[in-house]
């Protein structure tokens, strides 16, 4: 599988030129994970080497991370099979990198994190509590 379309990798380097603002927060562009595994990574940027991303790493230690990682390094993985490292081709989000590195890590992990934010998202507005006490659970 082809880790990276020139459409993802373009959305990549957009949002890699766009770092030095103060409030850059991209939401996620692409998702990889191990399909035998836990492991599971979201990246928002990639830098100009064409390799390095910027994003979220959750190798299922309970304790996802920022940071940078390879692209080389996930095509490089053999898994079982004659598996490797597989690219989510059903992932989207709106939910910035901030918003998924928090929940994950209260979550334990980004497939948990996942499971939240795209049932909030998809939650009717009508459902959503717009009263404060409403939302503590009594």
């Amino acid at each position: 599988m082809i880790l990276l379309t020139p459409e993802l990798h373009a959305a990549l380097r957009v949002n890699a030129n766009g770092s030095a603002e103060i409030d850059h927060d991209p939401a996620p562009v692409v998702k990889f994970f191990n399909p035998l595994g836990a492991a599971t990574w979201l990246a928002t940027e990639l830098y100009d080497d064409g390799d390095t991303l910027f994003g979220l790493a959750d190798l299922g230690f309970g304790c996802p991370e920022l940071g940078c990682f390879s692209l080389s390094e996930l095509a490089g993985i053999r898994l079982s099979f004659g598996l490797g490292i597989e690219r989510d081709i059903g992932f989207s989000t709106t939910a910035s990198l901030s918003v998924w590195a928090d929940t994950a890590r209260r979550a334990g992990s980004i497939s948990q994190a996942q499971s939240i934010i795209w049932r909030i998202q998809s939650a009717p507005v009508s459902e959503l509590p717009t009263d404060p006490e409403e939302g503590r659970g009594g």
